[in-house]
């Protein structure tokens, strides 16, 4: 006789250790580009003061020029917002469906990787627990527990 222990889609068969790391590498990467927003986004003082120390760094570096580089930092802090959102989206999905490990595996390392450019890689925390989650996602193994048992 041949028993099925628990179900299809117990805890046995759900990767919790990769599903943790990557989701609290996740927060923190969202948590670093929303920080990196706050400086790109934030109050006009902020801006105009990082921009006139910055001409005044760069001698007499002109106001558009300024303003196009605060244009490239604010492409860096949506990509950072985005790969943080993707990096939580891959956990959860890895989490759901374990059976596509590999796919939601290799979406959390490379959007944790890219969390870098945009979110200080949620402050190397984010990235350093992304890159760890990724990897065992991908090294874990997927099989449901069975028991046989001769009664």
């Amino acid at each position: 006789m041949i028993h099925i222990g628990r179900g299809a889609m117990s805890a046995e068969t759900r990767a919790v250790a990769p599903f943790v790391l990557s989701l609290v590498g996740g927060v923190f990467i969202l948590l670093g580009a929303i920080v990196t927003s706050i400086f790109t986004f934030g109050s006009p003082t902020i801006v105009g003061s990082m921009s006139s120390s910055m001409s005044g760094m760069m001698g007499g570096m002109n106001d558009r020029m300024a303003m196009g580089m605060m244009g490239v930092y604010s492409i860096f802090s949506i990509i950072g917002l985005a790969s943080g959102a993707l990096v939580i989206l891959g956990a959860v999905m890895l989490y759901s469906r374990p059976f596509e490990k590999d796919l939601w595996g290799a979406v959390i390392i490379a959007f944790s990787t890219l969390g870098i450019l945009g979110g200080m890689g949620g402050f190397m925390v984010g990235l350093v627990l992304g890159i760890v989650g990724g990897t065992l996602a991908l090294a874990w193994n997927p099989t449901p527990k069975t028991f046989v048992s001769h009664q």
